[in-house]
């Protein structure tokens, strides 16, 4: 069996190439930026702090001899949120997401502990004990999405999607709402600035209680209308002086 080490033949054919090496050798134990996978997340997508991720390395250590050794995960990583101030859009890791690590220069343990600038934790340079990670490289198909497109945005979700806001403007030429089911509105007062066009029927109150309706006017019904169960149009008067038939009362009284 032969062993190989990192050297090769020319390694010290020269004191150029030895010295080449011993760089070589020193620039290997530099850590830059590599892929990871998420082991383990704090956050779960509610409305908190920033968390942290535990991430594993998926490009393999190789020796000399080109033998594999696989790395170990990485615990209390910092992930990356796009947030400036109170505004934030959250979008915690999951499980299984592949991103990129990278790897600061010097100790950051103690900034990240206390939020504010401080001098290195120690003296290690590079190490992967110094890690960030930002995310979403090599994942699949999204099933919920913000999609930018030429046909404009388009906001999708396979649950449910919640506007809260103390006041909420929607503006367009044309504004158009398709549900499959119902559209419910609760509110105390609903209040329609314009005409109103209405293609299906109206059912005022709930279980046989309603409430009052006051109209303005004039309103005119095309067709019939009907009041606690008497038609206006085909509805008739027992009146004494007026007679069946083509009888009509006088329109002025006689003198």
């Amino acid at each position: 069996m032969s062993i190989r080490g990192q050297q090769d033949a020319t390694s010290g054919g020269s004191e150029f190439n030895a010295i080449a090496f011993l760089i070589q050798q020193m620039i290997g134990r530099v850590s830059t930026s590599t892929l990871v996978e998420v082991r383990a997340v704090t956050n779960a997508g509610g409305v908190a702090a920033v968390g942290t991720v535990d991430i594993l390395p998926l490009v393999n250590q190789v020796d000399g001899d080109g033998n594999a050794t696989p790395h170990s995960v990485i615990h209390g990583v910092p992930y990356f949120r796009l947030q400036g101030g109170a505004n934030a859009i959250i979008l915690d890791p999951q499980v299984g997401d592949i991103g990129i690590a990278i790897f600061a220069d010097h100790d950051i343990s103690s900034v990240a502990a206390n939020k504010a600038q401080a001098n290195p934790g120690s003296w290690r340079r590079f190490s992967m004990a110094d890690a960030l990670y930002v995310g979403g490289l090599l994942n699949g198909v999204p099933g919920q999405y913000v999609q930018f497109s030429s046909a404009g945005i388009e906001l999708h979700s396979p649950t449910r999607i919640t506007l809260d806001a103390p006041d909420i403007v929607m503006q367009a030429p044309t504004i158009e709402m398709n549900a499959d089911t119902s559209i419910t509105a609760t509110t105390p007062i609903f209040t329609i600035n314009g005409d109103a066009v209405i293609n299906g029927g109206i059912s005022q109150g709930s279980g046989g209680s309603g409430g009052t309706v006051s109209l303005i006017g004039p309103a005119s019904v095309t067709n019939d209308l009907t009041a606690q169960g008497k038609s206006v149009h085909n509805h008739t008067h027992n009146v004494p002086s007026v007679q069946g038939g083509s009888s009509t009362l006088p329109t002025t009284a006689p003198t």
